[in-house]
């Protein structure tokens, strides 16, 4: 059975960079990000994004994050795939844990999750994973 992980996340580092841009079109970037846990996910991500922004300011973005702490008290690595959108207030993401990524305590970590991040200083971080180990 699955046990369900909840946290919340500060950005503590952003560095993007424009990749392609097409005139009156979209544009796609490149952004790593570092991140903090606390709650029942613990430590620090760092993850690298593509996105792709519209003109009104929506976008999607694909990424990969690494991920060092504890888990569930449980200590290790491991990596998390992200699928996600922005709708110009708020980015959400599906999560799935990279199969064979879990590292220590978290050697066989399965599962998936999602994470949700309003913009600005007052934006409400959170991330839930449901997984096994």
């Amino acid at each position: 059975m699955a046990t369900q992980a909840n946290a919340v996340f500060q950005i503590a580092g952003w560095g993007e960079n424009e990749i392609l841009e097409a005139p009156g079109g979209s544009k796609v970037t490149h952004a790593k990000v570092s991140r903090s846990f606390e709650g029942d996910l613990e430590g620090d991500g760092t993850v690298e994004w593509l996105m792709s922004y519209e003109e009104g300011g929506t976008a999607i973005f694909v990424g990969v994050e690494r991920i060092v702490g504890k888990l569930g008290g449980k200590t290790g690595t491991f990596v998390v795939q992200h699928d996600g959108s922005f709708d110009g207030e708020t980015a959400t993401a599906e999560l799935v844990i990279v199969p064979g990524s879990g590292t220590g305590d978290l050697n066989g970590l399965k599962g998936k999750g999602r994470f949700e991040a309003g913009m600005g200083a007052e934006g409400k971080r959170s991330v839930t994973l449901d997984y096994d180990v």
